[in-house]
């Protein structure tokens, strides 16, 4: 007969390390082809003591890289915080603050804007009572982005005073349909630089590959596919296994953000801004759909499975930059103000960009947003 003896391990801490979970008011919304938990402001501590909260409530830092005690989904498009509140601009609703965090490291990184998480925001601004619809069926909200400094408009169908959750509008990327949400980013050239083409230039060149730098709702660099010698409907994984490829972009991104006056040292480059694209014309793959262009995005060192809406807009304001490596690209026939039909890897985005006498005045896309939930979150003091 066998005897087994239990020995009482360390399992419970010893009461000086316990502690009750903290709690917050905050939502949960899904913005575009990404996701993000959301605070109003007021109900937030000082500033200082936002990181780590926010990382903490996302799950980071991960060395699994899946932020399974958190909320964030192991990846740069879904390890995302939101601060939304009163307006500091004399043309806005509410200000909107983007927060990206990593997912293995701790960073926790101000200096960019999330497109697609600006689709959540006029319908979190009327869910929670911080701004009234204008009429019964519709609404639009003068979102202030303090990253950028820029004014979004977000105009949304409304439902018995909160924002529609249903309609017929599908985006690639996103399952079903949902309401339609019109977001007009006004004058946003220079969101960071100040300058539409910050290098000063159309064209540059870094490690020997022509590049183009342009600064449109966030600052983005562009490279044609063709230079590495790669397909430019690669698949996110195929672009992850490749033995170079990331690095070669990453070396580019840095120094075309220290010509672009971003940092002073490529080491000190902030992961979340510039992003960098491969581009590639339609007829360089057998696409059948009316695309105009071939955009393979890479932001924070992970390739997008959509393309980020910021990425986006500065596609198509690049498109109709003469000699710029885009418009070398793009279907020229197509391109004009009707807009540019852009291939990501989750499918095509129709982007519009106003040009007035050669200034960009605004740039339009089209989302689809939904609160998934609403309540306390909890996090480990």
């Amino acid at each position: 007969m066998f005897q087994f003896t239990f020995q009482r391990r360390a399992v419970f801490s010893t009461k000086r390390f316990l502690s009750k979970q903290r709690c917050l008011p905050a939502a949960y919304y899904r913005g575009g082809t990404s996701r993000a938990v959301i605070f109003n402001q007021a109900d937030l501590p000082p500033r200082s003591e936002w990181d780590d909260i926010f990382r903490k409530v996302i799950g980071s830092p991960d060395p699994y890289g899946r932020q399974l005690d958190g909320l964030g989904g192991g990846i740069s498009s879904l390890s995302k915080v939101c601060v939304v509140g009163a307006p500091t601009h004399p043309d806005a609703d509410v200000d909107y603050t983007f927060v990206s965090l990593g997912v293995k490291n701790t960073d926790v990184d101000y200096s960019s804007n999330c497109g697609n998480m600006i689709s959540a925001i006029g319908p979190f601004a009327i869910d929670q009572k911080l701004v009234s619809a204008q009429s019964p069926d519709s609404a639009t909200v003068r979102i202030h982005n303090t990253n950028t400094g820029k004014i979004i408009n977000a105009t949304f169908p409304v439902v018995d005073g909160e924002a529609a959750s249903t309609g017929d509008f599908a985006i690639d990327g996103v399952a079903g349909t949902a309401a339609c949400i019109q977001l007009d980013f006004i004058n946003p050239a220079g969101s960071v630089t100040g300058k539409l083409l910050p290098t000063g230039n159309v064209k540059d060149e870094f490690d020997g590959v022509p590049v183009t730098c342009i600064d449109v709702a966030n600052p983005c660099v562009f490279v044609q596919a063709s230079s590495f010698d790669v397909r430019g409907d690669m698949r996110p994984d195929e672009m992850t296994a490749h033995t170079d490829l990331l690095l070669r972009l990453d070396s580019i991104r840095r120094q075309a953000a220290v010509k672009m006056g971003i940092a002073q040292k490529t080491e000190d480059v902030p992961g979340s801004i510039p992003k960098i694209c491969l581009v590639s014309s339609p007829d360089s793959v057998s696409e059948k759909d009316p695309i105009d262009l071939l955009v393979r995005a890479i932001s924070v060192g992970q390739p997008h499975k959509a393309v980020p809406i910021t990425v986006a807009l500065a596609v198509s304001s690049a498109a109709r930059l003469a000699g710029s490596v885009v418009e070398s690209a793009a279907n020229r026939d197509k391109v004009s103000d009707a807009g540019v039909t852009i291939n990501h890897a989750s499918g095509n985005l129709l982007v519009r960009a106003q040009f007035d006498n050669d200034e960009l005045t605004a740039a339009t896309v089209f989302r689809t947003a939904r609160r998934l939930f609403d309540g306390n979150i909890y996090w480990k003091s």
